[in-house]
């Protein structure tokens, strides 16, 4: 890197490209000026304190509706288990498999929304395979073709494309091996064949939606604590300076997930964790289709292999109670991990070791305390509260319910505050970086940019070309073992509100999961944030 990322030309390079909104950019000046503001002027109409997926979500729900918004989070965008997710956008077909018929359709036309309108660059249709091996009795297969004709049935009720997902279907056994490589020859007699949809990268999505949000006018602060919370005020401390004040709101909404119940203390939660392996393409041959397999005894239970960017495949996941004390990052246990192994073997040729395993990350589901019983009984449909003094607490749900989520969190808002603002404007709004139009599939790909990067970042792709265009040092891979570039890092430094080398490497690139590349990659971090 020939000169300082945090020169000005690079800021002007990309706040000057057409690609690009300036008022969308999170900076570290940014922020700072944005926290000066506030501490001269502490009064808004909504606080939102939580900038995972689902509170991210909040400030632009409320922010598009025309509300003087402010976003808190203790740490960064994603920081939590939006970005521990199994990166699937998908249409709740285990839903539908327990009886939950509404949730399943409110998740086919939430993915709907997503894939067509919303963030349409960052989701993508994904094949999944469920191979019939000597295994799978052939009740199940026939249970399995009847849900995923209800899941076709779904997307049809939710107004999906059968161009953009293609309708289910039986294939024979040389196209199952060609879509999943190592899967088990022996008996193989063809496979189910179901589309469902794939974030690029979670972590993304949640800076997305802060972005727009941003762009539209609300203030997002990340790297700051909120404290003494009711339902009109907070004090508000800097993390990285110290400095605290206290600001009022109309409203407030406490959007902190499996940490709900330290902001406030009436929620009971039971928050069970999802952990996932993460492995090398080269392990699975090159895996063109999520591999699904069913969780022996356990009807509506599957194991997933689902290849990734990068060059990785995750296999997960896991639904294990965690109780205790909610850590930051949550650890996978060993037999979680012998867990995911022992499933995904029972479809493959050549079984998986630990050896293949590269490394793990866990996430919790911030559900609700319903009692006894497993927490995969426990239901995902999110719920709104509000205590007595108007704070409203939103938790349960999953990422892809995230904006109905955030959308009935704005109407408790409202409800409770007296205020009044716009309807919501979230179901057609496109986020950062989605084309506009009847075909954002066709528009992708006239983008002027690597498809990688289009995968990405979408139109604002050609921004972090021009870095590396103005730089040519900054085209240069970061570290061995993968494609990104040093452009990446300055832009997410300048435009995506990196603070620090780990909100760059764990949650703007997610290199963090193959930690050796990561490590690797860490000096490069280092001098764009010098």
């Amino acid at each position: 890197m020939t000169s300082n990322p945090q020169n000005p030309s690079y800021a002007d390079i990309i706040a000057a490209h057409p690609s690009v909104a300036a008022s969308s950019l999170l900076s570290a000046a940014r922020r700072a000026n944005d926290l000066q503001n506030l501490a001269a002027s502490p009064s808004v109409d909504l606080v939102v304190i939580g900038g995972g997926v689902t509170g991210a979500g909040v400030a632009l729900d409320a922010t598009s509706r025309g509300l003087r918004t402010v976003l808190i989070e203790r740490r960064d965008l994603g920081f939590g288990t939006s970005r521990w997710s199994s990166k699937l956008v998908h249409g709740g077909l285990r839903y539908l498999a327990s009886g939950a018929v509404g949730i399943a359709y409110e998740s086919a036309v939430e993915r709907d929304a997503l894939i067509c309108r919303i963030a349409p660059h960052l989701v993508r249709p994904l094949p999944q395979v469920v191979p019939l091996l000597p295994g799978v009795k052939a009740a199940d297969t026939a249970l399995t073709r009847v849900g995923f004709l209800a899941g076709d049935a779904l997307r049809m009720a939710a107004r999906t494309p059968a161009s953009t997902l293609h309708r289910s279907r039986r294939i024979g056994a040389a196209e199952v091996a060609a879509l999943a490589p190592t899967v088990a020859r022996d008996g193989l007699r063809g496979g189910l064949l179901n589309w469902d949809g794939q974030l690029n990268d979670d972590a993304r999505l949640v800076v997305d939606i802060a972005r727009t949000a941003a762009g539209l006018g609300a203030t997002v602060l990340t790297h700051a604590s909120a404290t003494n919370v009711t339902g009109t005020s907070l004090r508000v401390t800097d993390e990285l300076t110290g400095e605290s004040f206290d600001l009022s709101a109309k409203a407030v909404v406490n959007a902190t997930g499996v940490w709900a119940a330290e902001v406030d203390s009436d929620i009971s939660l039971r928050p069970s964790r999802g952990t996932h392996l993460v492995m090398s393409q080269e392990s699975f041959g090159g895996l063109r289709a999520g591999l699904t397999v069913a969780v022996p005894g356990h009807f509506g239970r599957y194991v997933f292999a689902l290849p990734q960017p990068d060059g990785r495949v995750y296999v997960g996941l896991t639904d294990e109670e965690a109780s205790g004390e909610i850590p930051d990052v949550p650890q996978a246990d060993e037999s979680e991990i012998d867990f995911l192994l022992d499933t995904i073997n029972l479809a493959l040729g050549t079984p998986l070791t630990r050896d293949d395993v590269i490394s793990t990350f866990s996430g919790l589901r911030p559900l609700l305390n319903s009692g006894a019983g497993e927490t995969s009984d426990v239901s995902r449909k999110h719920a709104v509260l509000t205590r007595d003094d108007g704070l409203v607490t939103v938790v349960g749900g999953k990422l892809t319910t995230y904006r109905r989520m955030a959308e009935d969190a704005v109407d408790a808002a409202l409800a409770t505050s007296g205020q009044t603002a716009g309807p919501c404007q979230t179901r057609t709004l496109p986020l950062v970086g989605a084309p506009s139009g009847k075909n954002p599939a066709a528009a992708l790909t006239r983008v002027a940019a690597p498809d990688r990067l289009v995968a990405k970042y979408g139109t604002e792709a050609p921004a972090v070309v021009a870095l590396s265009e103005a730089d040519p040092s900054l085209a240069e891979r970061i570290a061995d073992g993968t494609e990104i570039t040093g452009a990446e890092l300055v832009f997410g430094a300048l435009a995506e509100g990196a603070v620090d080398v780990a909100d760059l490497l764990e949650r703007r690139t997610r290199l963090s999961l193959t930690p050796l590349v990561a490590e690797a990659a860490r000096p490069f971090a280092d001098r764009v944030l010098a």
